[in-house]
């Protein structure tokens, strides 16, 4: 279930409650008259089957309501409620595979912003992979794989080309070419300094060496079967209640390891391997918004077209 608050003008409130009252996944519908001081207006709350957000969301947005008040959705954990579990069966569909297309543009929109939060963890993640690469360690590259930041921006590529959102597309875009880069730089400075200092000894630059790593700079077709897996894996759990499947997704794909090893594989001046990474990287993030983008055309088969007017929101 999710919780609907709508701050609606007078004039409108009447017709928000026909939406809601009409639309049988709807329950526990209140209105606080008068209640709401910036916009002014009445607060119309409900909870609401998810398998209906998307269709009364999109009534309400017709009433203006995102224009003239303002409408917020928040899941729900527990709804302990006769009145809830009827409205989740009157409504068509399953809960976890209904996509509320407003939610997902949000979502992936705040997601993919560029801004120091993002970066810092980008560069922290290139750092990870490249101590992962000089140290031969699996284990330290799947960690740079966890901290990496960059399926929000993939995600939110996905859903701005195929809902024809060229903010959200652009937003995306720019997160990934500005942030891979300085990543990539700031990793650089990182390996000189570590190679400058001798911290890990010089075997640490022989990668030649390092078996354990190989599979970060090895691309090929099983590389893009991965990347198209794991992109589709991560935008079904983006359009559901599964968020929880995104961790499998982060730890599938070695976008971020790619990056770190071609900065240090450019520092020894193994050209070959930095030019393999580089590919290896290429590969993983065309893979994965081609997969999520077929995962949002096929999942938008059977519902309503979605919206996806709205201008993406600075708050």
């Amino acid at each position: 279930m999710l919780h609907l608050r709508a701050v609606c003008p007078p004039d409108k409130t009447a017709e928000a409650l026909e939406v809601l009252r009409a639309h049988a996944g709807t329950a526990h519908l209140v209105v606080h008259r008068g209640a709401a001081v910036a916009p002014e207006g009445d607060l119309v709350e409900a909870d609401i089957a998810r398998e209906a957000a998307d269709e009364i969301v999109g009534a309400l947005c017709g009433l203006e309501l995102d224009h003239t008040g303002g409408i917020t959705l928040e899941s729900l954990d527990t709804a302990l409620s006769d009145a809830a579990d009827a409205a989740e069966e009157a409504a068509p569909g399953e809960g976890a595979d209904a996509v509320v297309w407003e939610e997902l543009v949000a979502r992936t929109g705040e997601e993919s912003r560029l801004n120091v939060t993002y970066l810092a963890f980008l560069t922290i993640a290139c750092l990870l992979a490249a101590a992962g690469v000089l140290t031969d360690s699996a284990v330290t590259i799947v960690g740079a794989m966890v901290v990496g930041p960059e399926f929000g921006p993939l995600a939110a590529l996905a859903v701005g080309l195929v809902l024809r959102r060229r903010d959200l597309a652009g937003q995306a875009a720019a997160a990934l070419a500005v942030g891979f880069p300085l990543a990539m730089v700031v990793t650089l400075g990182g390996a000189l300094l570590v190679r400058v200092t001798d911290v890990f000894g010089e075997q640490a630059f022989e990668l030649k060496q390092h078996s354990d790593v190989d599979f970060v700079f090895s691309v090929g077709v099983p590389s893009l079967v991965v990347a198209m897996l794991a992109g589709a894996a991560g935008m079904l759990a983006m359009t559901s209640a599964k968020s929880a499947a995104l961790v499998g997704v982060f730890i599938s794909v070695t976008t971020v390891p790619a990056a770190g090893y071609a900065v240090v594989a450019a520092v020894k001046g193994e050209w070959s391997r930095c030019l393999q990474s580089v590919g290896q990287l290429l590969v993983n993030l065309l893979g994965i918004v081609a997969a999520a983008a077929i995962v949002l055309i096929v999942r938008r088969n059977g519902q309503r077209s979605p919206m996806g007017t709205r201008p993406l929101s600075r708050g």
